[in-house]
């Protein structure tokens, strides 16, 4: 063959390669198909459509998944779920009759979009950049035929909809996978309440709720019971309804921001954030909070347990049925008996001994419990043992009450938990240990046992003695290292409880020397022993007149407590959030509370070798001693707990009110953070009361938006103030205060203040310009009281940067400079 003529031959083989390979970009057409490694990818590379495989399954998927944005691969839609391909060269994604149809590797049609078209010759699928698989008659059509949209699989997208069919009366599913490698459909599903009540509800397989949104609240533009959805600047959702559908919709305020709603594996829905500075996937919000409160979770005759992994663990007498599964965090498959009952073989399998009963108390008990009738205990358990399907029964003050078959949602509760019941477990008599010993060996064992109770004594009196005189070890200086029985004599059985959050409870406690401490039991520890104490230590060494001091600690296995002081004026939110007016914080008592809370925060952030970002700045963290002096409690615990900080913010109640944007926005998180939490803080100082809530006519109000058009329009300050103070403030403080808040809540980080600065201002020392409104709080200026406080004016504004002058040098010069750090 011709050298030239050859060439010629391979040049446009490769040509026709990389045309079907690349698919004209974003479409596939009549003429073209999809397989192998071929991918087409959104007009503005936000999404890719193409086979993919999860984790390390074999099985092949038609899907789409975020593109060069987010780089871990995480995939939106599922066409085949069910139906996985092996083979994908010989597979094929590709337009056959008016449909786009997913054909194996026997070219047998396994997925379809299953619609009729009107010129199947013309018909294309057009990926956008919105996640949107479209097909549309023609590619300069505007009406779709179909689209992936109106079938989502786990993953709702902003613009998507969960709708509920008013015709068939049938409900959109947002539904889970099976597990990480099986997209195939889960236990669990979101939907749209069939009845109508606009409410989403959560299900497991498809028939038993376990949470709630509750009903759509139009005015407050809120699910009545989700109430953080009041300080929600990132979604906009929309409920909309005729006589075919009822469904909600939602869009991203900020579009730079790449967040999804997920109906998650774990039975959780779930909103995540793309973080670009980490590369990673941001937990912000789930519901239901606590895993265990999952239907089922664990499966049949599985036991689920809060606070430390694994949540789930098989009844004594079973084992998982599926190891396999379980290490996918698929337990729904449960656990099986390792012995079979008595009462299901032959009586030779057990000796011919009955079926007996494994007492399990502190647990919440299984539902479709059976009543029955009997008198004492010992009559429940004889109908138990009489009926071959019965695996439980419990007695208590409610009386007898049996259970048949699978025992389901079975959880087993802390120790002093009010709510526990006790549970009497079916199992073979092979299951307990044997009685059935020769008399010598009772003999022997009766010896043993007198030794055994002798020694117990003397031990039981040396523990009694020490337990009488703590005498925990310094470590590092002052920092004691205090043993678990102390804390526990000390606390009288942790009876006392002063408060809790997202790392733990915390009690009150009385050394011998009669001093009052305050001891917090940290949750989920992760970190190992040498590391936690390393930490501990490093906090220890952090001392400041507003911080709270730490005394010492415990570390003995998985049980890790903090020592602290006491403070004997609780925390801050219950004085400032007083509803008694003879009670209410007086102006000057907050400005000091304010003054100090920011100089403990800037000792953090600017003294310490390095910066220590708090996490979690709001009332309930700014604790009060004998004279109302301000200390900042739980810092340094976020680090200490080994979680990343979107766990651990997560897992705390109320906190989203107080969060800046940044947490789900993508940026790094910085001290700033901190600086804008504080500033959340300064309004409710100024308010006495939280920034939003629910006025006498219905309306969501939230007060920083207030202030700032306040302060913008140049009005009375004083109308800000809390009532109960009837206007007894300098009006010159009461400004500085709304203008340093309005700084600290600032949307771009860099125009925030640093908490120095903050003090310095606070002081007097220097003075700060008027800021301009932040863009969430014209969102929220604009969706929750229906007034648009961005005007031409505060626009020119909001390209200014913070700058302060200094008081002392004002009447001399006009030294300005930029605030930000």
């Amino acid at each position: 063959m011709d050298p030239w003529l050859k060439l010629s031959v391979l040049v446009f083989m490769w040509f026709s390669f990389n045309s079907q390979l690349s698919l004209g970009a974003d479409t596939i057409s009549a003429n073209r198909s999809l397989s192998g490694n071929q991918t087409i990818v959104s007009s503005g590379g936000n999404f890719v459509l193409g086979f993919f495989k999860p984790g390390n399954s074999s099985n092949q998927y038609i899907g789409i998944w975020y593109g060069n944005k987010v780089t871990q691969q995480t995939v939106v839609w599922v066409a085949n779920r069910e139906i996985p391909v092996r083979d994908t060269q010989s597979s094929e994604l590709k337009i056959s009759d008016g449909n786009l149809v997913l054909f194996n590797e026997s070219k047998v049609p396994i997925w379809s979009t299953n619609i009729s078209s009107s010129s199947s010759s013309s018909v294309v699928a057009v990926l956008e950049d919105s996640g949107n698989l479209v097909l549309r008659d023609g590619p300069n059509s505007t009406t779709p035929l179909w689209q992936s949209l109106d079938h989502p699989t786990h993953t709702w997208l902003p613009g998507g909809k969960i709708s509920l069919n008013k015709r068939t009366n049938q409900s959109q599913l947002l539904i889970s996978w099976k597990n990480s490698e099986d997209p195939a459909p889960g236990l669990f599903s979101l939907e749209l309440d069939p009845e109508g009540t606009n409410q989403y509800l959560i299900l497991w397989n498809r028939t038993i709720q376990y949470w709630t949104s509750g009903a759509w609240d139009e005015q407050a533009r809120i699910f009545t019971l989700v109430p953080e959805m009041r300080l929600n600047y990132i979604y906009n959702f929309s409920f909309y309804s005729d006589e075919n559908e009822s469904y909600f919709t939602y869009s991203l305020y900020n579009p730079d921001t790449i967040s999804r709603f997920v109906m998650d594996i774990s039975g959780q829905i779930k909103q995540l954030s793309w973080l670009e500075g980490s590369k990673e996937w941001n937990l912000f919000w789930s519901q239901p909070r606590q895993q265990c409160q999952v239907y089922a979770y664990c499966g049949a005759f599985g036991s689920c347990t809060e606070g430390g992994l694994p949540f789930c663990n098989c009844l004594r007498g079973f084992h998982q049925k599926s190891q396999s599964a379980w290490n996918l965090s698929d337990f729904s498959d449960g656990c099986e008996r390792t012995t079979k009952l008595q009462c299901k073989e032959n009586r030779t399998l057990t000796n011919g001994k009955p079926d007996k009963f494994l007492t399990s108390p502190n647990v919440k008990l299984p539902q479709n419990a059976q009543p029955v009738t009997a008198t004492s205990i010992s009559e429940c358990e004889s109908t138990c043992l009489q009926n071959c399907s019965c695996t439980a029964y419990a007695y208590d003050s409610d009386g007898c009450r049996i259970w048949i078959g699978q025992l389901l949602d079975l959880q087993q509760l802390a120790d002093d938990a009010s709510d526990g019941k006790t549970l009497y477990l079916r199992l073979a008599a092979s299951e307990f240990s044997s009685s059935s010993n020769n008399n010598g060996i009772i003999i022997g064992a009766a010896a043993g046992s007198v030794s055994l109770v002798l020694v117990l004594v003397i031990f039981g009196i040396w523990r009694w003695r020490r337990r009488t005189t703590i005498n925990p070890k310094a470590v590092d200086g002052s920092l004691l290292a205090f043993g678990y029985r102390d804390l526990q004599s000390a606390t009288k059985n942790f009876s006392e409880k002063l408060g809790g959050g997202g790392f733990g409870s915390v009690f009150k406690g009385t050394l011998p020397d009669s001093s009052v401490i305050a001891v917090k039991q940290l949750e989920s520890i992760n970190q190992g022993e040498k590391q936690f104490r390393t930490e501990v230590s490093t906090i220890g060494t952090i001392q400041h007149v507003n911080l709270v001091r730490l005394r010492g600690f415990c570390s003995e296995g998985i049980r890790k407590l903090l020592v602290y002081d006491y403070m004997p004026n609780g925390s801050l939110d219950a004085h400032l959030f007083h509803e008694e007016k003879s009670k209410a914080l007086t102006w000057k008592t907050r400005y000091q509370i304010a003054l100090g809370t920011a100089r403990g925060l800037a000792y953090l952030h600017e003294k310490c070798r390095d910066c220590i970002i708090h996490c979690d700045i709001k009332p309930e963290n700014i604790l009060l001693d004998a004279e109302l002096c301000p200390k900042v409690a739980d810092f340094g615990l976020a680090k200490l707990i080994g979680r990343d900080f979107s766990r651990v913010l997560t897992t705390m109640r109320g906190t989203r009110g107080y969060l800046a944007p940044e947490w789900i926005s993508g940026v790094p998180v910085t001290a700033k953070a901190d600086v804008y939490s504080y500033g959340m803080m300064l309004f409710e100082f100024v308010s006495g009361r939280r920034n939003s809530e629910q006025s006498e006519d219905g309306k969501v109000r939230f007060f920083p938006t207030l202030a700032a058009s306040v302060m913008t329009q140049d009005d009375d300050v004083l109308t800000l103030l809390d009532p109960q103070l009837n206007g007894d403030a300098p009006e010159e403080e009461l400004s500085r205060i709304c203008k340093v808040a309005c700084w600290c809540v600032q949307d771009d980080e860099t125009r925030r203040p640093s908490m120095g600065q903050v003090v310095q201002i606070l002081e007097g020392v220097l003075d700060v310009n008027l800021p301009p409104i932040p863009r969430f709080l014209q969102v929220l200026g604009d969706n929750s009281e229906h007034v648009v406080f961005f005007t031409e004016s505060s626009s020119n504004q909001s390209s200014q940067t913070p700058s302060y002058t200094s008081t002392a040098s004002s009447q001399a010069k006009s030294n300005t400079s930029s605030m930000s750090s």
